[in-house]
């Protein structure tokens, strides 16, 4: 085996991984990047770029069918053509990674190419590649999707959100496994693009980890679009007869596509990156960090791995911190209490901080306010596709809000300013006083305040 000795080893170079490399590259540091797939990661191939691209188009042809009655009349036909040119040719460029790798390489990053284990503290070996950290290494692996061992589906052609992106047309029809949010928003978008859709999920509402009121609405939602909706159901059995797809579900009852979408989450592999030889359990859902992101001794972590949420946006806000550290420089030390987070469903649905729920099992004492979308007058105005509303979830001992919920055609915008007064701890009485411009969809939130009790 040939030894190569850098500064930094970064393994995984997704979004959050490429950008510490890169940087800690161009502050003059000898850095190794490792990446068995593609340079840039899940975001821009399979995920935030094209996924959203894809929601776009099908959120155009919404908006054509909403036109009686508003301005006119419209007939729209669906064609998918368009929508998988594109994601090949601007999110992916047909999933080719050259201009992100030499994107690190021009930075002075060396680039390996395999799967990188850790074999000794300090030690990462890649296709028989010895790298020797002097610095430390930096974990940035993110997250594989979770195949649930339901029987019959092993070795069937599932799909995961890897083939549903690269679909060069639309199912007839699919049933999706997940009413999380990838599995909502796929779901919207081929129900759109004329497929027959089921989704099965689990547990009791759809977007299990947002707000009743979330689960309730896109139900509402997906009830209009055609969408066969099955909560609180459980799959049993899967087969596949070579054209379709039968999907057994508690209860007795069978749902048929001819696709199945598994969009059941997504988990760390440490047992196969080696974490046991720096002291991190193998068998951990996530590596436990500092607020420095500090793993174990030489060993920082980001992204999904860390477990604090699967977001482009909290890799990214985790490569920061780690550059500070590696590099000695005074930072702020993460801080999780105000984590936002968007479901790219029409109407989008935001949420930042803690859920009402959350918030009661924490102890905290809790007021909730309230506001439907339609009731606003922007939501008046906008009338077609105006469903949403604003959720404060507030701690009344210390007058501040907890966490917040902003659902509607702009939702993951008005998002913002409750980030922001969550994340600054704003006095909900300092939220009062604010002007909110008229008539806006963040003018609800004015009215949320007014109703918290």
């Amino acid at each position: 085996m040939n030894e190569h000795e850098v500064d930094v080893v970064v393994v995984g170079l997704g979004p959050g991984g490429e950008d510490v490399a890169g940087r800690l590259a161009e502050a003059g540091l000898a850095v190794a990047g490792v990446e068995a797939r593609l340079v840039g990661g899940e975001c821009p191939y399979w995920g935030c770029v094209p996924s959203k691209m894809m929601i776009r188009a099908a959120d155009l042809l919404a908006e054509g069918r909403r036109i009686p009655g508003m301005a006119g009349s419209s007939a729209v036909t669906p064609d998918w053509a368009p929508v998988a040119q594109r994601i090949r040719a601007e999110a992916t460029d047909n999933w080719d990674d050259t201009a992100a790798a030499d994107r690190f390489t021009g930075k002075g990053g060396r680039l390996f190419r395999g799967y990188g284990r850790i074999t000794a503290p300090g030690e990462v070996t890649v296709s028989g590649e010895v790298l020797l950290a002097r610095r430390g290494i930096v974990i940035a692996t993110g997250t594989a999707p979770v195949i649930p061992p339901i029987p019959g589906l092993a070795g069937t052609p599932y799909w995961t959100n890897h083939e549903a992106i690269e679909t060069e047309q639309a199912p007839e029809s699919i049933v999706v496994l997940g009413g999380g949010a990838i599995g909502a928003e796929l779901a919207q978008v081929f129900a759109r693009f004329g497929s027959r859709v089921t989704i099965v999920e689990a547990a009791g509402q759809l977007l299990p980890l947002e707000e009743p009121e979330s689960g309730a609405l896109i139900a509402k939602i997906f009830g209009r679009d055609g969408i066969d909706v099955q909560v609180g159901s459980r799959a049993e059995r899967v087969r596949h007869d070579g054209d379709a797809f039968t999907v057994s579900l508690a209860g007795g009852r069978d749902v048929t596509g001819e696709r199945l979408l598994v969009a059941t989450g997504r988990s760390v592999d440490l047992g196969s990156l080696g974490t046991g030889a720096v002291g991190i359990d193998e068998q951990a859902r996530a590596i436990s960090v500092d607020a420095h992101l500090r793993a174990a001794p030489g060993v920082w972590a980001l992204g999904d791995v860390v477990g604090k949420g699967a977001f482009t946006h909290m890799s990214m806000y985790h490569a920061g911190i780690i550059v500070a550290d590696v590099l000695g420089e005074e930072h702020h030390p993460a801080e999780y209490h105000a984590v936002p987070r968007v479901t790219f469903t029409d109407p989008e649905i935001g949420g930042v901080g803690l859920t009402e729920a959350r918030a009661r099992e924490q102890g905290i004492a809790v007021r909730v306010g309230s506001y439907q979308i339609p009731s606003a007058s922007r939501g008046w105005i906008h009338k077609a596709g105006n469903d949403g509303f604003i959720k404060l979830v507030e701690d009344s001992e210390r007058s501040v809000l907890v966490g917040a919920t902003s659902a509607g055609p702009a939702g993951g915008e008005v998002l913002s300013m409750l980030t922001l007064a969550v994340h600054a701890a704003v006095p909900t009485e300092r939220l009062r006083e604010m002007i909110y411009a008229y008539p806006t969809f963040h003018r609800a939130v004015q009215a949320a305040l007014d109703d918290l009790s």
